[in-house]
């Protein structure tokens, strides 16, 4: 019988107990929604952890159990501490997948696996009623996270972020974002970090209802099962005879 991937969504929570229109779209929070998603696709299990718990839900046991962490963080990046950072970092060497959503681009966890800034040259800042239509063209079909979707969909209200986006040149891209105003964007990017499996995904803004969009959601279940770590996750150092004679 094969083992459920375990899953952990992380989520600052912050904005979901501060502004009452993120409240109403996500009233359990973000990651609760996510999570919800995900235990309802067999073969998954996911919890919950969040800034303000001990050690930001991430203990040393806890994450050596996790096969997939997703993150979600935007205003409260810096109060993640470096030693959960490195703890993650970690991880994701020996086999754990990362998913890093929206504004996690900026995340410790994320600019420290990838090494760069990860900062982008155009944004237009999203207003709390106002956003822009995004079209996701998906430009590798073959792919396991693109399975199930059309050539692209559309999300009616999200923010924009455009090119250049300073990330290291990904492994594989899977999703390019065009906005309403023109900008384009890479928004699904895969990185393999020693044994682990790493993807950010654009969309999310903490106003708009992307969480509920039936796209995001199969895209998220999709990461999920390409980031899983294989049988040969855990890294082992083992004393063994050499393979050819030695003189």
């Amino acid at each position: 019988m094969s083992r459920d991937i375990k899953v952990v969504v992380w989520n600052e929570f912050r904005h979901e107990k501060r502004n009452d229109p993120v409240r109403k779209l996500y009233p359990d929070g973000m990651h609760a929604l996510i999570a919800l998603h995900l235990n309802g696709d067999s073969g998954i299990h996911a919890e919950l952890a969040s800034l303000d718990e001990p050690e930001h839900g991430l203990s040393e046991s806890r994450l050596a159990d996790t096969g997939v962490l997703i993150w979600w963080g935007h205003i409260a990046h810096n109060e993640v501490a470096d030693e959960i950072v490195s703890r993650v970092q970690r991880r994701v060497n020996q086999g754990m997948g990362f998913i890093a959503l929206h504004s996690a681009h900026a995340s410790k966890p994320f600019r420290r696996l990838m090494g760069t800034g990860c900062g982008f040259d155009r944004h237009r800042m999203f207003g709390e009623l106002i956003g822009e239509r995004e079209r996701l063209w998906v430009v590798m079909p073959s792919h396991p996270i693109a399975a199930g979707l059309a050539r692209h969909f559309e999300l009616e209200h999200e923010e924009m972020f455009g090119e250049f986006y300073d990330i290291p040149a990904p492994d594989e891209l899977v999703f390019i974002s065009w906005f309403q105003g023109g900008e384009v964007f890479r928004s699904g990017c895969c990185f393999t970090r020693g044994r682990g499996r790493v993807f950010y995904f654009r969309p999310g803004h903490e106003f708009c209802p992307t969480f509920h969009d039936p796209n995001v959601l199969r895209v998220i279940s999709n990461a999920v099962r390409w980031a899983a770590p294989g049988s040969d996750a855990v890294e082992h150092v083992h004393e063994e005879g050499p393979l050819e004679p030695l003189s």
